[in-house]
């Protein structure tokens, strides 16, 4: 329940996939748990049990009924009676979520975890979905892609993604720099035009408006564990994420190890410890050339107020960035791969200056012209809102100071959110998921904004595209990306079909189209990434065929399958 009410959405099986020293630092950060609380719920327990036993004193059972419920308790779980029943729909994500049996969800999710073993897996599925039609690409709005030599290499394919972004930039005389800012929870659903909450990223906004902008743009997880193997690598997501993997990640490439092996400084600069989620891990197997995180700090830098548990995540954003400068003081004499990830925007969203964000929060409200219905509603999600307009302004700070720098002419950023805040309640289920893509730099022709959905897989095979062709950095012939690259048509569509991964434990959402499933539910999407339940069988076939031909390619890469041949590993990887 405290989970619950911290998240926002019910613990699953999750918290299985974490190490003792993650949950320590999660649980930490929400403030622990409330020993009242837990007081409180046993005392409450002893007064049912009394109050029962109580109320049937002079009632008597034959001991065929006191066996009766049990037994049919226990044949509801072993048969699997809740999945005959329809999902909630009450409006909104948030009230679906709480209606859920959280007891009941854990447990199942649970069992699943340690007894189901085939992971949803169908090997027969080929057989009835139509697979075989989804692999040659029978639907032609829908980029499929070809594998090969599926055995030994199961995402293997040709790389043929376009240069979508070079029709948009200036061609400089040097390799440009590249900045990928990864803002921790931006959500649209608080940033941007039309933003459904308000906008409270007013720095951010201004600068999408100088920008190419994504609206319906699409993270690949529910939370940060799966952005940087996803946007650096485009890669699968195992059976945990896959940094999960740890030391038995598959050898692989990323936008790090391509752009080092020619030439680029690569560097990765977080406010917290990057052993999370095993980030360094995965950065350092990419060879990346430095990992700047809590630790190499030093004096001279304030860290965030810390939760009524003692635990701090580390540096807050504008520190963050401070120390960005202070490291990078003197340019270098080749091109640079940086890496920024910020954490301030984070349970328990406590801030340095709360107060004057707190402040400036209020103001916000009364510039977004909000009635006090709309005023007491965001009220309720103050906190969350303010490290919000905090984050803003660092990265105000972070655009504009390095504007004053040399390197900033020949610049290219990308920011992009890890996920969607969960602690404000999301409106549908593929609220979590939906972020901004911002391409800023001085190296813009024009200016645009794009309606057509893409997600984190789709950047890196695009950042290399465009370098490929326009300054002749190379790019493997062959990859195992699972993304085909961004999307730049203006109109709403969607011609990508991918899997996107709520949490270490749950592989439920697939998109294809103009569709998403979750479970065993299908809906229909709309501009604005609105979401309507709909019943269309061969459609729900159509989701389901694609997502057990992911899974099953996943399923061969734990089996022990390589994701790339020798050959590319000693060419793009150090």
């Amino acid at each position: 329940m405290q989970y619950f009410f911290t998240s926002l959405v019910p613990l699953s099986s999750d918290i299985f996939n974490y190490s003792l020293k993650d949950i320590q630092q999660t649980v930490g950060a929400s403030g622990g748990v409330p020993i009242g609380g837990v007081i409180a719920i046993i005392v409450i327990e002893v007064l049912v049990y009394f109050a029962f036993r109580l109320l049937t004193a002079k009632l008597s059972f034959k001991p065929v009924f006191s066996l009766m419920i049990p037994l049919l308790s226990f044949a509801a779980f072993f048969f699997g009676i809740n999945t005959f029943i329809k999902a909630a729909q009450f409006g909104n994500e948030y009230t679906n979520n709480l209606t859920i049996n959280k007891s009941e969800y854990f447990t199942n999710a649970s069992y699943k975890y340690f007894f189901d073993k085939d992971d949803g897996i169908d090997i027969y599925a080929d057989n009835y979905l139509g697979l075989e039609n989804l692999i040659v690409g029978s639907d032609k709005n829908i980029e499929n892609v070809s594998y090969l030599a599926e055995s030994a290499f199961p995402f293997l394919h040709q790389d043929n993604t376009p240069d979508v972004l070079g029709p948009f930039l200036s061609k400089s005389e040097k390799k440009p720099n590249i900045v990928v800012l990864i803002v921790e929870g931006l959500g649209r659903a608080f940033s941007g035009e039309n933003a459904y909450l308000g906008s409270y990223t007013p720095y951010i906004d201004s600068l999408s408006a100088k920008s190419l902008y994504w609206e319906n743009f699409l993270s690949e997880g529910g939370r940060t564990f799966a952005v940087l193997p996803s946007l650096l690598g485009s890669l699968p997501f195992a059976k945990a994420g896959f940094n999960e993997l740890g030391p038995k990640m598959p050898d692989h490439v990323s936008l790090v190890s391509i752009l080092r092996k020619q030439g680029y400084y690569t560097s990765f600069y977080y406010g917290g410890d990057a052993g999370f989620d095993n980030m360094s891990m995965f950065l350092k197997k990419s060879g990346i050339d430095r990992v700047n995180d809590e630790g190499t700090y030093g004096a001279g830098y304030v860290k965030m107020p810390t939760s009524p548990s003692g635990f701090s995540w580390g540096y807050g954003d504008k520190e963050l960035f401070r120390r960005f400068f202070t490291v990078n003081e003197k340019p270098l004499n080749q091109p640079r791969l940086d890496v920024v990830l910020t954490v301030s925007t984070h349970n328990p969203f406590l801030i340095n200056e709360q107060e004057k964000y707190l402040d400036r929060f209020e103001k916000r409200l009364d510039f977004l012209k909000f009635n006090e219905e709309e005023k007491v509603q965001s009220r309720q999600n103050k906190n969350m809102l303010a490290s919000v307009l905090y984050m803003d302004d660092a990265v105000r700070y972070f655009i504009e100071n390095y504007r004053k720098r040399p390197e900033f002419a020949n610049t290219i950023f990308f920011i992009t959110g890890d996920h969607r805040m969960p602690e404000i309640p999301m409106s549908t289920k593929i609220d979590r998921y939906h972020v901004p893509l911002i391409v800023y730099s001085p190296l813009l022709k024009r200016t645009a904004v794009f309606k057509s959905i893409s997600t984190h897989f789709d950047v890196t095979p695009s950042i290399l595209a465009f370098l490929n062709k326009n300054y002749g950095v190379g790019r493997p012939a062959v990859a195992d990306w699972l993304g085909t690259g961004i999307d730049t048509t203006r109109q709403f569509r969607n011609i990508h079909s991918y899997p996107i991964m709520m949490t270490k434990a749950e592989l439920v959402d697939y998109i294809r189209g103009g569709y998403l499933l979750n479970n065993n539910d299908l809906y229909r999407i709309s501009d604005g990434m609105g979401l309507e339940l709909v019943d269309e069988k061969p459609m729900q076939n159509q989701l389901k065929g694609a997502f057990e031909q992911f899974k099953q390619r996943n399923n061969r890469m734990l089996g022990g399958s390589k994701l790339i041949p020798d050959s590319v590993l000693t060419k793009f990887n150090h």
